[in-house]
């Protein structure tokens, strides 16, 4: 099979395309022919294997899988001996962040991870774009006690993360205001955003108006930013450590201290997103942004793309003519 595959941690330029032997599934496993699967910002982290933190989950001294990738929508195509509540021509979709060998033509995925049946009626691209940064956005905000008529600041509308949070936030009936580029004001706006700022032309951070909450879903600004626009007890929420790893501190002393503060959540519970989430998206609350397909071939362009921090929504790569 067609997979992309990398050795040792190291830049976009270190993947191949390579032929290597379909995967044969463990007692435990499904094989699944790959249809759909992203090329996140987690995706980056695993190939380069920073920051150094994320070794210790996707393999020391190198990569556990040499394949790349960590979601996938697709179909069964084998199943391992011990599997039951799956079977052949299933339609599946998963996700885990360590890693999963995904940008394959097929994976072998064990059913004890984070995995779900694919409900009729919804696509290949559109559900795995329901993964990684949904999953991450659902998280955020579950870290803190939201309120109707709360007001909060989506720095990064645009981006996976971010216009997952706007969709997220709108459905629990929360005022967003979100920041992206001009070009991408009415985007951002039909995402359901009560106000968009366009950052070209307005620093959000020298607002007059203060917020509830402020989530920096491109990790891009920093506390010491925000802190003004904070109300009272407002909570500064970022997807990147910040930094000098910043953000972590500031989440172990600004507690202490009462007042404004940062929450750093680590992302947990990936299977519980992912039926929030579809749940979601079968109600018509959540619909992914998907900027652009490429091809398997084209995987670095992918990464390179991700890499640019020019994309709007979700990345995919198109393995369904493979």
């Amino acid at each position: 099979m067609k997979a992309s595959v990398r050795y040792s941690y190291g830049p976009i330029e270190s993947i191949q395309i390579e032929e290597i032997p379909i995967p044969e599934p463990k007692p435990d496993e499904l094989r699944v022919r790959v249809m759909a699967t992203t090329v996140n910002r987690t995706d980056i982290g695993v190939l380069t294997g920073m920051p150094l933190l994320m070794r210790a989950f996707a393999g020391f001294p190198k990569p556990t899988l040499p394949v790349t990738g960590t979601d996938f929508a697709g179909i069964v195509d084998k199943v391992g001996e011990s599997v039951s509540g799956f079977q052949v021509g299933d339609r599946v979709w998963g996700f885990s962040d360590d890693g999963s060998g995904t940008h394959a033509e097929f994976v072998c995925y064990s059913i004890k991870r984070p995995l779900l049946p694919i409900p009729d009626g919804i696509d290949f691209a559109t559900i795995v774009s329901c993964a990684e940064a949904a999953h991450y956005a659902y998280n955020f905000l579950n870290k803190v006690k939201l309120e109707t008529g709360d007001h909060v600041l989506v720095n990064g509308g645009t981006g996976a993360i971010g216009s997952a949070t706007i969709q997220l936030l709108k459905s629990r009936g929360i005022r967003v205001t979100a920041v992206c580029h001009e070009i991408h004001v009415e985007k951002v706006k039909a995402l359901g955003a009560d106000r968009v700022i366009a950052l070209e032309k307005e620093d959000f951070t020298k607002e007059k108006i203060e917020y509830d909450f402020v989530l920096d879903a491109v990790g891009k600004s920093r506390f010491s930013l925000c802190k003004p626009i904070l109300k009272e007890g407002g909570i500064y929420i970022s997807s990147e450590l910040g930094p000098n790893w910043e953000n972590l501190t500031l989440a172990l002393l600004t507690p202490i201290f009462g007042g404004k503060k940062v929450i750093f959540p680590l992302p947990i519970d990936i299977l519980d997103s992912m039926k929030v989430i579809q749940d979601l998206l079968l109600q018509g609350k959540f619909k992914p942004l998907i900027d652009r397909s490429f091809s398997l071939d084209q995987v670095r362009e992918a990464f390179s793309y991700v890499a640019s921090g020019k994309k709007v929504g979700n990345v995919i790569l198109d393995l369904s003519g493979n």
